[in-house]
């Protein structure tokens, strides 16, 4: 069973970063895409990101192109969402997903029924 914890959530002011880390335990993740997910209060939850099992394939929505950046150390069992020039429709709480797959090199946030979910970070972008 493959456990997802995610952190670096907090409160930070409008055109700030933040860097989420999703922490996996229990089993590597090697054959796993993983998934950035968030959901907004009064909203539902939106694929944001997701970075394929090698590491050689990400996508982004539209919503956090050019702003967002996800990352993945299968060595350290960890996928890393950096978020730059935050704004305040970004407040919201972030869940880490995984994907098993025998398929390395694909991944596609708007599609993928994800397997195990974290319990989310709270991220917070106020002035």
């Amino acid at each position: 069973q493959l456990q997802l914890v995610e952190s670096g959530g907090g409160l930070v002011q409008p055109g700030g970063s933040l860097r989420l880390s999703c922490a996996a335990s229990g089993k590597g993740l090697d054959y796993n895409a993983i998934g950035w997910f968030r959901q907004a209060p009064g909203k539902e939850r939106e694929g944001i990101s997701c970075i394929s099992a090698s590491g050689s394939n990400a996508n982004y929505a539209d919503s956090v192109k050019g702003r967002f950046t996800i990352s993945r150390d299968n060595a350290k069992n960890t996928v890393y969402l950096q978020m730059n020039n935050l704004r305040p429709e970004d407040t919201a709480v972030y869940y880490c997903a995984a994907k098993s797959t025998y398929v390395r090199t694909l991944c596609d946030v708007r599609s993928m029924i994800m397997d195990y979910w974290g319990k989310g970070a709270l991220v917070n972008v106020s002035s």
